[in-house]
């Protein structure tokens, strides 16, 4: 088949190679504007678009899909199906209906749970044991669309969201050809998705990253493990932000009790109250600074007797 493929980030690149390696022929690629990155705040293409431009495709970067501009470029590259990964941009009715096996989208998550922009953070903060990747027919609601082919993948105790979804980025990609072999061989139903088990999955920010240190400790570890490596979870000490990387729940010491966000600096490690269990901390980046050991960082600061992060 013809295939127009639209999508941005580095979770979309694993999709553009399996179908430049497949049988299909991509004729044309949508990503979104080149953006600032950086400290230099430098603008950088997508990685999508890096690997397009490689491979000697036309690359459009709109920044919306409205409009006759866009649909007169589709009639001319005359794709069969339009295959989208993680691409940022709401496709609009008139787009939908132009291909004959219409815009196919790879989403990471066992739908109908978790739809939305962020399905793999909410999985791991809600602390599911399974997630997966499902192809479905892309239609006007948020990922409501039939679903065409689907794959399941564990969630491991100590799975940050950077490392789930490189998972599911490589064998969603397999998926993703595959529905498109179905497609054109006229060998796929698409299935309603069922109207129970619903669960949306916005965008996190910043302020969702926070840690509250009142939470007991295995959510404060999937919040960590989630906001991982993006938006980062983070704390306040002494005033200045904390960036903190994945913690380790673990028994508080029989000795002590400690408050929520009280540290209990050692040789080797460093433990933080929460308001069930502890914390063991792995790695800190203060403000402006690069990421370091907690336990380097704990020598450095010298946290008095029940000192708190400020929360």
């Amino acid at each position: 088949m013809r295939v127009v493929f639209a999508g941005t980030p580095e979770a979309a690149v694993p999709s553009l190679r399996a179908l430049l390696a497949s049988r299909h022929e991509v004729v044309g690629v949508l990503t979104r504007p080149d953006a600032r990155a950086g400290r230099g705040r430098a603008l950088r293409p997508s990685p999508v678009r890096g690997v397009a431009e490689q491979a000697g495709l036309p690359v459009l970067t709109p920044d919306t899909l409205r409009g006759d501009e866009m649909a007169d470029r589709l009639r001319e590259w005359g794709p069969d199906a339009c295959a989208v990964v993680a691409y940022g941009l709401l496709v609009p009715p008139h787009l939908l209906a132009l291909p004959a096996h219409g815009w196919v989208n790879l989403h990471f998550s066992l739908l109908p749970a978790w739809r939305g922009a962020a399905p793999v953070q909410h999985a791991v903060r809600a602390g599911d044991d399974i997630t997966g990747a499902v192809t479905f027919r892309l239609e006007q609601g948020l990922d409501t669309g039939p679903v065409l082919g689907r794959l399941t993948e564990p969630i491991r105790p100590e799975d940050t969201s950077g490392a789930l979804l490189d998972r599911l980025a490589l064998a969603g990609a397999d998926l993703l050809v595959a529905t498109m072999d179905g497609l054109e061989q006229g060998m796929l139903v698409p299935e309603p998705q069922p109207a129970d088990g619903v669960s949306l999955a916005p965008k996190l920010g910043v302020d969702d990253a926070r840690v509250d240190w009142a939470r007991p400790s295995y959510a404060v570890d999937r919040l960590v493990r989630a906001c991982t490596p993006a938006p980062g979870a983070w704390t306040t000490w002494r005033g200045e932000r904390l960036k903190l990387g994945p913690v380790r729940p673990t028994p508080a010491p029989s000795d002590r009790e400690l408050a929520p966000g009280e540290l209990l600096a050692g040789r080797q490690d460093v433990l933080v109250g929460t308001g069930g269990g502890a914390v063991r901390l792995d790695r800190v980046q203060p403000h402006g600074r690069r990421e370091m050991a907690a336990a380097d960082w704990a020598r450095g600061v010298r946290p008095g007797t029940g000192e708190r992060f400020d929360g």
